[in-house]
């Protein structure tokens, strides 16, 4: 099992009230598979892909990501999973606004011991894949934002990952450029990548193989 999840739950204290955002949170998400997290707003959605993604750890449960118990790692040992293990795909795009999609795309391969032409080779090589081999040199704001989104996509590819997470991926864009996107991972599932996609748009889980609902910081 590629991700396993043991009754997580998570605990934040605010003004001195504790307010639960996950409740005993099991799941089960194997190598290869199209999943998407669905629920509306405050179901805990997000709490658990900060959780799955390496970004949060939880008050109690355990996370296993490749059989390893990764819910009691340190901060450092986290970075490492995150930078080697997990490609991040955000609503708000995330792109270095004065970079260009190239080197937008390479900067995760920084912390790697490849050298700089080797970087920007495989940059290339994952732009190439979501069909921008005509905008390696475009800045953001040279970009519509679904090709913006496509850089993003790139860049969670460049590592080669074991899993790509998407938090709300079509979230700023229009059903155009949405459909395009959840299409460009649809073809990266059906090439064997990991895909989890976290949305409250039923459109959008849909294009999975499954969908887990969640509401209240449970499973339903």
């Amino acid at each position: 099992m590629l991700l396993r999840t043991e009754n997580i739950t998570k605990v934040y204290k605010m003004d001195g009230i504790e307010v639960q955002a996950l409740g005993g949170v099991s799941l089960n998400i194997g190598e290869g598979e199209f999943v998407s997290i669905m629920g509306p707003s405050g179901s805990g959605k997000s709490t658990l892909m900060h959780t799955i993604g390496c970004l949060d750890t939880p008050s109690s449960g355990k996370v296993f990501l490749e059989g390893k118990e990764i819910s009691k790692f340190s901060e450092e040992q986290l970075a490492e999973i995150r930078n080697q293990k997990i490609g991040f795909v955000f609503q708000q795009f995330n792109l270095l606004a004065r970079t260009s999609a190239l080197e937008n795309v390479a900067l995760p391969l920084t912390y790697t011991p490849l050298k700089e032409n080797e970087r920007q080779r495989k940059a290339q090589e994952v732009l190439a894949e979501v069909g921008l081999s005509d905008r390696l040199g475009h800045f953001p704001s040279q970009l519509s934002g679904g090709e913006q989104q496509r850089v993003a996509i790139a860049r969670a590819l460049v590592n080669n990952p074991a899993i790509i997470l998407a938090d709300e991926p079509t979230g700023n864009l229009d059903s155009k450029s949405g459909k395009e996107i959840m299409g460009i991972l649809k073809n990266l599932h059906q090439k064997g990548h990991t895909v989890i996609v976290v949305t409250h748009d039923p459109n959008v889980a849909s294009r999975a193989e499954r969908t887990i609902e969640l509401r209240d910081g449970v499973v339903v």
